[in-house]
């Protein structure tokens, strides 16, 4: 049995002249959550639409939990959605709504599988509301509580955090760690701090193309980059460059010591002990190390 979740193989997705996904190749394995970055224009929509089967590829397979999203019915019980703009329909009590959803996906209990999504995503005094009298954020979570319901094995969720209160944001990114492991996450968001702490991997894309993926430790070059900041004292460049492994060495503006490493022939512990150990050595003082660049400073390199 593969351990893909999703498979892209050159998926392209036209509206008429306008190609607005080209020849994009990607694969999220299961258990993984998995980030889509890229601005707005990116084809971040558009891949989450054809990853769920509301949208098919104009070319280019495509493999959804081991089967085609354009075959009916194929990923029912297998997919769980949050569209960027899901719209709750008037008229609906949330709960009366969910019980509703979760009939008509068969689940063996409605009513204790709308409770259990209500209460993951902290909505449970919303069970009686009326869905045209949630706000922005509560509705984002009742439609974030239909994308739970049954725990299907692969989750979809475009920008599941946006509009929420930090409060409420930060509850339902314990949500979506909670399900690291035992179900696979695919996220699209515009905040790359969230997507750097939630994601094993991610894609960056840029006017439809894929500008790069991979592992969140490859995006940020954890594996041969490393960060000191200096409290106070004269770092001396040309004795750090002459440490083992040590490739490149920088101060970035006056108190960030940024050093690059050969990652394949020496273990990033014992060069980040043999630099802090000389810094200290040479009276040194430093307030912190932190592991390769921010997910920001790549996606803006690249993009």
């Amino acid at each position: 049995m593969s351990d893909l979740a999703i498979q892209l193989n050159n998926v392209s997705k036209r509206f008429g002249p306008k190609v607005a996904v080209n020849a994009v190749s990607l694969q999220v394995r299961q258990g993984d959550v998995f980030g889509l970055i890229g601005p707005n224009g990116a084809g971040k929509t558009t891949t989450f639409s054809m990853m769920c089967g509301y949208l098919y590829p104009s070319e280019g397979s495509l493999q959804v939990m081991g089967v085609s999203p354009t075959a009916p019915g194929a990923l029912k019980g297998r997919v769980g959605a949050l569209p960027q703009d899901a719209v709750l329909p008037p008229g609906w009590e949330v709960g009366a709504l969910l019980m509703y959803w979760a009939r008509l996906s068969d689940l063996p209990q409605p009513e204790h599988e709308a409770r259990g999504a209500l209460e993951k995503v902290g909505l449970m005094e919303a069970w009686k509301v009326q869905t045209q009298a949630l706000s922005h954020g509560m509705a984002k979570r009742a439609a974030m509580a239909q994308a739970l319901m049954g725990r299907p094995p692969l989750v979809l969720l475009d920008e599941p955090t946006a509009g929420l209160d930090p409060r409420i944001a930060a509850q339902v990114r314990q949500v979506i760690k909670d399900m690291k492991g035992t179900q696979t996450v695919v996220v699209s968001s515009h905040n790359l701090q969230e997507l750097e702490e939630l994601c094993d991997a991610a894609a960056i894309l840029d006017k439809g193309s894929l500008a790069q993926a991979g592992t969140m430790s490859e995006l940020t070059g954890q594996g041969a980059e490393f960060r000191v900041q200096i409290a106070r004292g004269d770092v001396i460049i040309p004795e750090i460059t002459s440490l083992p492994g040590v490739t490149d060495a920088r101060m970035e503006g006056t108190d960030v010591l940024r050093v690059r490493f050969d990652g394949q022939a020496h273990k990033a512990e014992e060069v980040i002990s043999h630099t802090v150990g000389h810094l200290l050595q040479h009276q040194v003082l430093i307030l912190g190390v932190s592991r390769g660049r921010r997910l920001e400073d790549r996606v803006l390199q690249l993009l």
